[in-house]
């Protein structure tokens, strides 16, 4: 029997550099153990978003797309329509072809709520928020959805961000959950991490990593010596790509 076109669907990853990326080996194993084999992954590294429009163009049996760094939030001009969510964080990661349009929404909130919530304590009341882009929007969300006070650390921060130089020992005490949304650690610079006063954390910290490889980075290692809880980004990266996957099918 001929293979319908409902057979055949192509999936892929938006972003620069990505090589390394979890993706397209998750998916393309994902329907493998599902026995979809009209069904593919695969990566769109895009020096800019201005080849998107062509991309999209050219491929028509496109059925969805995860989107990562560093265009979670300079891709929503190019979409048709936000899910009401998506455009109140201003990040996506997830685009669904629709009969409308591209639709953008945001998995990252479940990933990173999901993958949270086991390690957090009642003493877990200030966040401290490294780094400013797509992914830092939605952890922002969900840290005010679990009642838990941010600021935003910057390099070069604006309004009512910090800079690394400012974090000082009382700013650190009481700000007991710090998230590394910065790419500080990423296979193969495994040495880098953020500039904190790792000297000043303590076994009442958490440290979160939304970085999965290495598995455990620089950031992660050093907090784990002052006897902080930690906590990578593996199960947030798996989580949300099976919302992907459901928003993708529904």
């Amino acid at each position: 029997m001929a293979k319908t076109e409902k057979d055949k669907a192509r999936f892929g990853l938006i972003g620069r550099n990505i090589s390394y990326s979890f993706s397209k080996t998750y998916f393309n194993n994902k329907f493998k153990a599902l026995n979809l084999p009209g069904f593919s992954y695969e990566n769109f590294d895009l020096p800019s978003l201005e080849e998107f429009p062509a991309l999209i163009k050219m491929n028509n049996t496109l059925r969805g797309l995860n989107v990562t760094i560093p265009y979670k939030e300079e891709i929503i001009p190019y979409l048709d329509i936000l899910d009401e969510k998506a455009k109140h964080i201003g990040a996506i990661n997830t685009v669904k072809f629709t009969k409308d349009g591209l639709k953008g929404y945001n998995t990252d909130v479940y990933g990173f709520k999901k993958s949270i919530q086991p390690f957090l304590k009642e003493s877990h009341k200030k966040a401290l928020i490294l780094g400013t882009g797509g992914a830092s929007k939605a952890v922002a969300f969900v840290l005010k959805e679990l009642g838990i006070s941010y600021k935003y650390v910057s390099r070069n921060p604006t309004g009512d961000q910090i800079g690394y130089s400012a974090l000082n020992k009382k700013i650190i005490s009481t700000h007991t959950v710090i998230v590394n949304c910065t790419p500080l650690g990423t296979f193969p610079n495994t040495e880098s991490r953020p500039d904190i006063p790792y000297e000043l954390l303590t076994s009442n910290h958490l440290l979160f990593d939304l970085i999965y490889n290495p598995e455990k980075t620089s950031f992660l290692m050093t907090g784990e010596q002052k006897g902080a809880i930690i906590c990578n980004g593996a199960k947030m990266l798996e989580l949300q790509a099976e919302k992907a996957w459901q928003i993708w099918n529904s």
